[in-house]
């Protein structure tokens, strides 16, 4: 039983380490785009995905082991989360020629970027 206990706070002791550096992954993400809104996706076993959209179209991700770690770090950093990925946050996104030409190679036998 001792051990069980042990094993928890430890746990717990892991996961508000991963709280606060994801927290803080968010909130440096934010500053350097002058705000930022997220969502939430599950990605299966992996665990959650937290969509980070910044004011100034960049974007990113970060990956929590479960979904109440991922809130928890959002919510510290003071993330405006939104329910879905909808039309508003996805208008919000700007894309480079990176990705323009990474999805041409994917979807037409456009040049890679390997």
């Amino acid at each position: 039983m001792a051990d069980t206990k042990q094993a928890d706070k430890q746990g717990g002791k892991q996961a508000e380490r991963r709280i606060s550096r994801l927290a803080k992954q968010i909130q440096a993400f934010s500053e350097k785009h002058g705000g930022a809104e997220g969502q939430l996706a599950y990605i299966g076993q992996m665990g959650t995905r937290i969509v980070l959209v910044g004011e100034d179209g960049g974007w990113g991700d970060l990956v929590a082991p479960t979904h109440e770690v991922a809130k928890s770090a959002a919510e510290k950093a003071g993330l405006t989360l939104h329910d879905e990925f909808d039309g508003d946050l996805a208008a919000k996104v700007r894309t480079g020629p990176y990705e323009w030409t990474r999805m041409a190679g994917i979807q037409i036998g456009g040049p890679s970027n390997g």
